[in-house]
C-alpha cells in the first residue's frame, strides 16, 4: 500500500512498482476500518467498501513528515493496529532535531552547540536572526529544518551570505530551523533493535561522496562507501554503543532505530547527532547492513521487527483504559 503526496492511500497488484513508475490508474483507494475492534483493510469505490483482509501488523516503511513523526503512529493507535517501530512519543521526539537534542542534553549526552529559530523570525527579521545564529559558533555553521529527514534542506554555510540563503531554504521545509556548529566530522551509525530488552550492532561509518551525507548520496549515487565495523578503538566503540542505547531508551524507542554520531576529525570528540526511528531499508541502507554483519539476515530482521511489534501491542493491551473504584 502506498500513499500519494496528496494523502491518498492506494493499493492493488504491484502497488510498489506502480508508485515507482507513477502509473497509479490501476490501483484502488484503501482505507482502514475497525471491525469489532479489529482493524481491517478495505478498498473504496465511491460509497462502496470491499474488504481485503484483516490487519495483524503494519510495517510503516515511511520517512519524514507524516511517516515517522508520530502522526501516522497516532492513527494506528486509534485504529488499534499493531505496527513496527516507535510509538507516538518516540517518533515525534526523534523527528524534531531540536527537541531531541534537548532530551539528549538532559541525560548528559554530548551534542554540538545549536540554536533554534522560527520561520517567522527568518521572514520578518532576517538580519537579527543571522546575528543570533552567528553567536552559536564560528563558521562553518550547518542549517537544518528541525523536522525532516534524508538531509533535505540541510546546508553547510561558510559566511553570512550563505547563512542567509540556507535559513531561507530551510524555512521552506519547516517552521522551526536548527543552526548548529559545523565540524570536520566522521559520520558513525549504530543500529538498535528491541523494546524493553535492547541490543545494538557495532558502529558503521559512512564515507560521504560530498562534504556531508547528502540526499544525493543517500538515494541517487548508488551504494555509498561504508566501513563495517567503523575503525574505532574498543573504548570508542563501547562508548558509542552505550550512548546509542541510552538515547534510544530516553525517547522511549521501540522496535528499531538507527542512532547517528559525529566524531570531530581534529579533536576526536564524539557527539550525538540524531535518531532515525524508521531508518532506510533499501539494499544500500546502513541499518540492515549492520545487522547482517552481526549475523541477522534481512528476512530474519524483518521477522524480528514484526515480532517486536506484536509484543509491544500485547503489552499495550494490558493497560487499563477505564477507571473504576
Amino acid at each position: 500500500m502506498g500513499i500519494t503526496t496528496d494523502g491518498l492511500w492506494l493499493t492493488g497488484a504491484n502497488a510498489h512498482a506502480a508508485f515507482l513508475s507513477g502509473s497509479l490508474d490501476a490501483l484502488r483507494e484503501a482505507v482502514i476500518v475497525s471491525e469489532h475492534g479489529k482493524p481491517c483493510l478495505y478498498t473504496r469505490a465511491g460509497n462502496e467498501l470491499s474488504k481485503i483482509t484483516s490487519i495483524d501488523v503494519i510495517f510503516p516503511v515511511l520517512h519524514g513528515t507524516f511517516g515517522e513523526d508520530g502522526t501516522i503512529q497516532g492513527l494506528f493507535e486509534i485504529q488499534n493496529c499493531a505496527y513496527v517501530g516507535a510509538g507516538v512519543l518516540g517518533s515525534s521526539v526523534a523527528m524534531d532535531k531540536a527537541v531531541c537534542k534537548h532530551v539528549m542534553e538532559s541525560i548528559h549526552l554530548p551534542v554540538l552547540e545549536y540554536a533554534v529559530f522560527t520561520r517567522s523570525e527568518i521572514k520578518n527579521n532576517l538580519a537579527q536572526t543571522i546575528e543570533e545564529a552567528e553567536k552559536v559558533a564560528p563558521y562553518p555553521l550547518f542549517v537544518k529544518p528541525a523536522n525532516l529527514g534524508s538531509s533535505v534542506g540541510i546546508n553547510k554555510t561558510r559566511n553570512r551570505e550563505e547563512l542567509a540563503a540556507a535559513l531561507r531554504e530551510a524555512a521552506r521545509f519547516d517552521r522551526r530551523i536548527l543552526v548548529e556548529r559545523g565540524i570536520l566530522a566522521r559520520e558513525i551509525e549504530i543500529s538498535v533493535l528491541g523494546n524493553t530488552d535492547v541490543t545494538c550492532t557495532v558502529p558503521g561509518e559512512i564515507i560521504p561522496g560530498d562534504e556531508f551525507y547528502t540526499y544525493k548520496d543517500k538515494y541517487e549515487s548508488g551504494d555509498p562507501e561504508v566501513a563495517i565495523p567503523a575503525p574505532l578503538s574498543e573504548a570508542q566503540t563501547l562508548l558509542l554503543q552505550r550512548h546509542a542505547i541510552e538515547a534510544y531508551k530516553a525517547i522511549d524507542g521501540a522496535g528499531l532505530a538507527r542512532v547517528d554520531f559525529l566524531i570531530d576529525k581534529n579533536s576526536g570528540e564524539a557527539y550525538f547527532n540524531e535518531i532515525n526511528t524508521m531508518p532506510g531499508f533499501t539494499q544500500i541502507s546502513m541499518y540492515p547492513k549492520l545487522w547482517l554483519y552481526s549475523g541477522l539476515s534481512y528476512p530474519e530482521l524483518v521477522n524480528r521487527l514484526v515480532e517486536l511489534a506484536l509484543e509491544r501491542k500485547a503489552e499495550q493491551d494490558e493497560t487499563v483504559r477505564k477507571y473504576e473504584e
